[in-house]
């Protein structure tokens, strides 16, 4: 396709060139023997000119001794009167009795024809090659083959119960008689939903593997275009494609960017978009029977969707994609592990019990980090310091080692992040403390990370409260160790934080003494001019400020429980700052020896030191890398 282009510029651009040759250098014609209109006169007075023609001010004769000539008169009334007194033949043509030649249409038309050319090119280019100028309407899917990899089930890991809820359709396209000869229906569609990154498009791509059928993949902001009409032309073509390779799957990727509700904000029905979302009910509403061809939608926005879209007889199947339990993200692991060489002191099930809330998507780039990180250091393959130092930037961000601190700086940090770890650490319902570090990280200057024992689906009130207080210590350990006029803008994400739990609490979660187990503030999302705007329902002004007050006493009161914490554990904050500013980074577990058995972390060259000699040791008894399973 690429040497196809190259090739369409090349001639596009020698044919300008000439063009322009051309008519910078017009060609001659009919230039031989052509003489001054002085010398002819000069001729006709010497008596020697026998014979003229004249088109024009054109003259063309013979000459007394049988030459030919040619020249251009200017307007002389007296020239004809002139010829006739010496007594030479005279012929007159009149310009318009020859038809122009072949050549002369072309130069005429040549630059309209290339300027024609060149716009149809263009508008392949725009339309993916697919018709030409008139190929608008063509549906823009893409025909996946075997030649890119082919998917299975075996492919998909950390999702058993959505691969359950898809084998139906596996079995319908393998064998289609067998439902048909008790009368039953497939489902025609299958809205597949969850979080990003969690294997929607895997799972798809799985089925068509499974089943051994076409898989057409589109995205739904193909359907739409400037062009009226063209997204319903397109979805019109798709199905027949499908009609054409049945049986089929046809995958429709974020589906939301044409699935979102009608008549919200202007426009009405007639805007492109609603136009297409239209076509696709009408398509998939079964005026015409499409058996074998199973629509497979995916979307991480179902709340958006419009409800006719997602009624029976259309998508009438959802599956549900969630993120990994633990058990899911130890196969996942498994899955993206098979490829690279994994050292004996790695063990997937307790990289999985370290990542809840990841998702397949971010276990694969945990693991490709850790191979390339693992390269750069020249290792014969991924030991568990890999994985961590991999997991921490997938988490935290990159070191930012190179951005200069003062010691001041640092300081302050080291007791801001202290005051987190320190709370955290005497809050019962506090998370564990997984790492804490003053090395910029992304765009903070140091992090406090906590990590849950175990995946969690629902939070309790001394939950939420301690992570509140939790949020609160790095602002008050500021205020205990610098004073109030030295308090810093540095708690602005932690102080953000707090406020959105406790609205949380208050509007969403029923956790407030005061207003009671309802929702307060339900928001309805419009479109106006191109624009999302939040309308708040159900709060009245009196309402409103109850809410707010709320609010400002549940936050209020994790600061007073963390700056309790904190005054009374003021020397183990200085321990811990002190270790911070040290060592940079401190891992949960260091962080108990310090606080509790006051037992000190040992030296960073230390830690080298004993790498080294693990790493040495593994080499001189010739272990190998184990497979990842």
């Amino acid at each position: 396709m690429n040497f196809k282009n190259l090739a369409m510029w090349a001639i596009i651009v020698f044919l300008t060139i000439g063009l322009y040759n051309m008519f910078k250098h017009p060609p001659n014609i009919q230039q031989k023997n052509n003489i001054s209109f002085s010398e002819f006169l000069n001729e006709v007075d010497n008596g020697r000119v026998a014979q003229v023609n004249i088109k024009g001010n054109n003259i063309s004769g013979i000459l007394s001794d049988g030459k030919n000539f040619n020249t251009y008169a200017p307007n002389d009334p007296n020239l004809v009167e002139k010829l006739s007194n010496k007594g030479v033949g005279i012929t007159a043509t009149p310009i318009e009795d020859k038809m122009p030649s072949l050549l002369g249409v072309l130069l005429s038309w040549f630059p309209m024809l290339l300027l024609i050319g060149v716009w149809i090119f263009f508008m392949r280019q725009m339309q993916g090659g697919r018709g030409g100028a008139m190929g608008f309407g063509r549906s823009k899917a893409k025909l996946m083959n075997e030649l890119k990899g082919k998917i299975t089930f075996n492919d998909v890991a950390g999702i058993d119960e959505a691969k359950e809820e898809v084998e139906e359709v596996v079995e319908f396209l393998r064998d289609p008689k067998k439902f048909r000869r008790l009368g039953g229906k497939i489902p025609k569609g299958v809205l597949v939903i969850g979080p990003p990154g969690t294997g929607k498009t895997l799972l798809a791509r799985a089925i068509a593997g499974e089943a051994d059928v076409p898989f057409f993949t589109i995205s739904g902001s193909d359907f739409v275009e400037m062009f009226v009409g063209v997204g319903a032309s397109r979805v019109r073509d798709m199905f027949e494609q499908g009609k054409k390779n049945a049986p089929c799957i046809i995958f429709i990727d974020e589906i939301d960017a044409v699935g979102r509700s009608r008549g919200a904000g202007l426009g009405g029905g007639n805007d492109e978009r609603e136009q297409t979302l239209n076509q696709i009910l009408v398509e998939m509403d079964g005026f015409e029977t499409n058996e074998g061809v199973i629509i497979i939608a995916a979307t991480n926005r179902p709340d958006v969707l419009d409800p006719a879209l997602i009624r029976a007889g259309r998508f009438d199947r959802q599956v549900v994609v969630p993120l990994p339990d633990i058990l899911g993200r130890e196969k996942i692991l498994k899955v993206h592990a098979k490829l690279i060489s994994l050292g004996p002191d790695v063990k997937l099930r307790t990289i999985a019990r370290g990542t809840p809330g990841f998702s397949g998507a971010d276990l694969a780039n945990l693991i490709n980090e850790s191979a390339l990180l693992a390269a750069r250091k020249n290792k014969r393959f991924v030991t568990i310091q890999e994985i961590e130092e991999s997991k921490d930037k997938v988490m935290m961000g990159t070191e930012r080692r190179s951005m200069v601190m003062t010691e001041e700086d640092k300081k302050l940090t080291a007791y801001h992040e202290g005051g987190h770890a320190i709370v955290a650490l005497n809050e019962k319902a506090s998370d564990p403390i997984h790492k804490a570090t003053i090395i910029p990280r992304g765009r903070a200057l140091g992090i406090v990370w906590t990590l849950p024992e175990r995946d969690k689906y629902s939070h309790s009130r001394e939950y939420l409260e301690a992570n509140i207080s939790k949020a609160m210590g790095g602002r008050i350990a500021e205020e205990l160790i610098f004073g109030h006029e030295k308090v810093t803008s540095g708690a602005s994400s932690d102080i953000q934080m707090a406020t959105k739990l406790a609205k949380d609490m208050v509007t969403r979660f029923g956790m407030s003494d005061e207003l009671g187990p309802l929702t307060y503030g339900e928001n309805e999302d419009e479109v106006f001019l191109g624009r999302s705007i939040t309308r708040h329902q159900h709060m009245s002004e009196e309402t409103a400020k109850k809410v707010d007050l709320e609010i400002k006493k549940i936050v209020e009161a994790g600061y007073k429980k963390a700056k309790k914490i904190l005054t009374e554990k003021i020397d183990d904050l200085h321990k811990l700052a002190k270790a911070l500013m040290l060592y940079e980074t401190l891992t949960g577990d260091e962080i108990n020896d310090l606080i509790f058995n006051n037992k000190s972390p040992k030296n960073k060259e230390d830690l080298k030191v004993e790498e080294q000699n693990k790493s040495s040791a593994l080499g001189s008894l010739g272990l190998k890398p184990k497979p990842a399973h």
